[in-house]
């Protein structure tokens, strides 16, 4: 281990901003532990059908807070893709080259994903198991892959949209619902937010790529400037507590994005700039930077398969023994919370097998001189590290 340590340490450039690294990786395991957290499946005379915790306790919508960082996954994409793309143009490369590069990251992993859920989907309605159970499982797999979709459109329209000024999309997003819930508009307007909403945070990334202001300054205006707007969206303006979308409930601040998801969003940029200084010093230390550098090189595939491992355990605790606490029970109340966190380490062992499996349909990249590979732009890794972990 101090060996794959020295040499991850050693591969990375020294003008590599490790900070950037450490907040994509903060990003994907915020959402892991959210979805963790707050996806119940209940078992319930012979079928399993999704809930929330969020629906019957209501006071737990401060969870929603911690763990749900698409912002941050956001900022960290349009700074990466726009310091990409102006990278790329300076060697030469064409833009359809520099897309079909980042877009093969994507589509390896994601098409592992639907190959094996079609199969499983298929085998389970052969075998017995009813329609509403293979719905309930396979949407649960497939829908984060909206994000994906997302973050393919706003990577593929980079060179259109580096420059463009987030507060031109967070305009829309005002007049989108101001349409939607002020003046009775058609629910379909809230779709256009879920490029505009997602854009104000990839284009703040863009800017940061370009030397735009990032200080404390910046900062501390977008944390208090954010969360004091979606306090007051909240407490006055009849939208959502929770950040994510819950069961029943009639707005969902996430599907599709509100302003007060925005504005959360713009909260969380400004957290992360403030963060950028304490993540340079910690990861100084090559063995934070190498658990941070590992983390990156398989990001795809914790994010893809984390659901599914959450699934595996609760399939094999419903064979084993029925239904468990925090596992198979109605999340109503503070026991089920309490079990529930004691099942995070058996979802996290889950998902560490899925990674074993599938790993390699995200780091597989062309070999490098010198004994080293490149993970990702500008972020080189040794051809050895996977052997080692």
């Amino acid at each position: 281990m101090h060996d794959l340590i020295r040499r991850i340490d050693d591969a990375t450039p020294p003008d590599r901003d490790r900070a950037v690294d450490a907040l994509r990786a903060l990003a994907i395991l915020g959402v892991v532990l959210g979805h963790w957290l707050v996806t119940a499946l209940v078992a319930d005379s012979g079928t399993v059908h999704g809930a929330s915790p969020l629906q019957f306790m209501h006071q737990l919508a401060p969870v929603s807070w911690l763990f749900q960082t698409l912002a941050v996954f956001f900022l960290v994409g349009g700074q990466v893709a726009a310091t990409s793309y102006s990278s790329a143009r300076a060697r030469g490369t064409t833009y359809g080259q520099w897309l079909g590069a980042r877009m093969a990251r994507l589509s390896r992993p994601v098409a592992a994903v639907l190959v094996v859920w079609t199969a499983a989907a298929g085998a389970m309605l052969a075998s017995g198991v009813g329609l509403e159970t293979v719905h309930t499982l396979f949407k649960l797999v497939l829908s984060p892959l909206w994000f994906l979709l997302v973050f393919t459109a706003l990577t593929a329209a980079t060179p259109l949209v580096a420059r463009l000024h987030p507060l031109w999309p967070l305009t829309v997003v005002m007049y989108v619902d101001l349409f939607r819930f002020g003046l009775d508009g058609p629910a379909w307007l809230g779709w256009i937010n879920v490029a505009a909403g997602w854009l104000v945070p990839y284009c703040l990334g863009a800017a940061w790529a370009r030397g735009g202001p990032t200080g404390r300054t910046t900062g501390w205006a977008l944390l208090l400037g954010g969360t004091a707007a979606t306090a007051a969206l909240v407490l006055w303006a009849g939208y959502p507590a929770s950040m994510v979308g819950v069961p029943g409930a009639k707005i969902s601040n996430l599907n599709p994005p509100t302003l007060a998801a925005v504005t959360f969003g713009l909260a969380q940029c400004g957290a992360a700039l403030l963060l950028l200084g304490p993540l340079r010093r910690v990861l100084k230390r090559p063995a934070a930077w190498a658990a941070v550098a590992l983390a990156n090189l398989s990001a795809m595939t914790i994010f893809l398969w984390h659901q599914t491992a959450m699934i595996a355990v609760t399939a094999v605790g419903l064979l084993a023994g029925g239904a468990l606490p925090g596992l198979h029970t109605v999340p109503d109340g503070p026991g089920w919370v309490v079990a529930r966190l004691a099942w995070l380490p058996v979802f996290a062992a889950a998902l560490l097998v899925c990674w074993a499996a599938f790993r390699t349909y995200e780091q597989r990249r062309p070999a490098q001189r010198g004994g080293t590979r490149v993970v990702r732009e500008g972020r080189p890794a040794p051809a050895t590290a996977e052997r080692h972990v």
